[in-house]
């Protein structure tokens, strides 16, 4: 039902419980109450009954047993002067059961005895003390039969019940509107404002104007307000860097036009008797090739919009083996040893893709570092876990980062080490390994060699 999925429904159905709830704790004492009046009731009457004995002894059966019909008892005895005194009798249909002295009654007691009269569905004859009223003597007895005072319990609990119900659902319509006017009707407001924002991000007129008078409902449009702010600059932004990679696109062809000719112009000059010509004409080139390469990875790295990673249990050294061998066949004949430390069938939950990619970007940073430093090397890749985490760890014997690498390590085009490197592979491995809510770190470098760790949490983060 579209009622108890909304927000107001709910609130209607919780506060009608909740409401009843009450009115059930408060039956309780309240019928415990009802069953004292009621005795004391009769006490009272079985004392005036008495009353009228004491102004005239002679009074005839008749009229005695028109009062204890009267009271609603079969006896009264009266206490005067530590004397006890029979006042009015009647047989009585059966012995007594029990005997309750209202005197000594606590709160418990009357309870406990109200609940078990309403369990008890048996007629019975009970004994019932009390204190007279108006000091007229020391004490008051009376024997009467239960179900009229069950019958009366119950009567009394239904009315209470009812009325109980009425309060109920009139306190919940109440609280119903109320909280239509004071909160539904500004969080509907708050959601129009992200519709109709979400419709035009870019328009600035749609940013939301906190307005509402409850507190946290303020602070909700206040923080709704800034996201949005931030949104249209990044939009904004964006467009700019698109504008930039399309422009830089142009450039890259242009360039690419310009290697040609240059290429071309080379293999003349290649031939000419001018030793200087000779030696500058590849350096010209190369200096062209660089140029058109870091355009090209500039644009790819503007356009390239890496895709959610689809979270698996995978088998870690499956993939591992895979860098391991491709790195193989790159190192040839030089001295480079590659390893692993992983345990059998260690697995954990990633993208297999992305993670063979950030692994292999590791591993062949690594690699080229140590062929770059002409040093016979070793590159190692290691795995273990703790209760929260799976830990990657890929270590080298290179002669480590240079201080301008550490300090833009993941900063697009300011992170690389090698020369002509744009420093876009880290920074994508990073941004990959946190889309999978982990982290990508520098353990430390030097050297003695580097050790990056790669850090996956096994919660689901919520």
């Amino acid at each position: 039902m579209p009622m108890l999925n909304s927000l107001s429904g709910r609130f209607l159905i919780l506060t009608t419980i909740f409401v009843m709830l009450a009115e059930i704790l408060i039956f309780v004492p309240s019928i415990a109450r009802f069953r004292e009046d009621y005795l004391q009731n009769r006490l009272e009457r079985a004392q005036i009954a008495s009353l009228a004995l004491l102004a005239d002894d002679m009074i005839d059966s008749a009229l005695e047993q028109e009062l204890l019909e009267n009271a609603g008892v079969f006896n009264v005895v009266l206490r005067r002067d530590e004397v006890r005194q029979l006042m009015l009798s009647t047989p009585m249909p059966r012995p007594i059961d029990a005997t309750y002295d209202l005197r000594e009654g606590t709160a418990m007691v009357l309870i406990r005895d109200a609940m078990l009269r309403l369990a008890n569905p048996e007629n019975e004859v009970i004994r019932v003390i009390g204190a007279p009223v108006q000091e007229a003597g020391l004490l008051i007895e009376i024997t009467v039969e239960t179900e009229p005072l069950r019958m009366a319990m119950i009567d009394y609990g239904i009315r209470i019940l009812v009325l109980s119900a009425v309060i109920s659902v009139f306190t919940a319509f109440l609280l119903f509107i109320a909280v239509q006017a004071l909160i539904v009707k500004p969080i509907r407001g708050v959601v129009g404002h992200m519709q109709r924002y979400a419709a035009a991000p870019e328009d600035a007129r749609r940013i939301i104007i906190p307005n509402a008078g409850v507190t946290e409902l303020r602070e909700a449009e206040e923080a709704l307000r800034a996201m949005q702010t931030e949104l249209i600059a990044a939009l904004r932004q964006k467009d700019r860097l698109a504008q930039l990679g399309s422009a830089v696109s142009k450039i890259s062809h242009d360039l690419r036009n310009i290697l040609t000719s240059a290429q071309l112009f080379t293999d003349r000059i290649e031939s000419s008797e001018d030793p200087l010509v000779r030696r500058m004409a590849p350096k010209l080139v190369g200096s062209i090739t660089r140029a058109v390469h870091l355009c090209e990875s500039t644009l790819a790295f503007g356009k390239a919009e890496e895709p959610s990673p689809t979270l698996t249990m995978v088998t870690l050294d499956d993939i591992v083996a895979d860098v391991l061998d491709s790195e193989r066949l790159a190192v040839g004949e030089y001295d480079l040893s590659l390893s692993e430390n992983i345990p059998p069938l260690f697995t954990l939950r990633a993208d297999p893709e992305q993670l063979f990619r950030v692994v292999s970007n590791l591993v062949r940073n690594a690699r080229q570092a140590i062929v770059a430093s002409t040093k016979p090397g070793e590159i190692s890749v290691s795995a273990y876990e703790d209760d929260d985490n799976w830990w990657i760890e890929v270590a080298d014997t290179g002669p480590g980062l240079p201080k301008r690498a550490q300090d833009h390590l993941f900063t697009p085009f300011q992170g690389g080490v090698s020369k002509g490197g744009t420093g876009l592979g880290l920074a994508i491995a990073e941004e990959l390994i946190r889309a999978h809510g982990g982290a990508l770190e520098l353990d430390r470098t030097g050297p003695a060699g580097t050790v990056f760790s790669i850090r996956l949490p096994k919660g689901d983060g919520i």
